[in-house]
């Protein structure tokens, strides 16, 4: 897996964790330690996808809404 996507799975994977959770009644406790941690999570995946180097094939003018 791309490193720069290894975030992505991280915090989806922890979604899904809380979703379901929340969906099983886990303990509040629980729950509410997850709801706390999810912003914390979030802006570390943001931080590093824009941090993220990627070299794109094609110019904006060469792809423009690729309509070409």
């Amino acid at each position: 897996m791309d490193n720069s996507l290894t975030p992505v799975a991280i915090v989806t994977g922890f979604l899904l964790i809380y979703v379901v959770a929340v969906a099983v009644n886990l303990n509040t406790a629980v729950i509410l330690l997850m709801f706390s941690l999810s912003p914390i999570l979030m802006i570390w995946m943001v931080i590093r996808v824009l941090k993220a180097v990627f070299e794109p094939a094609h110019t904006f003018e060469e792809k423009w809404y690729e309509d070409q």
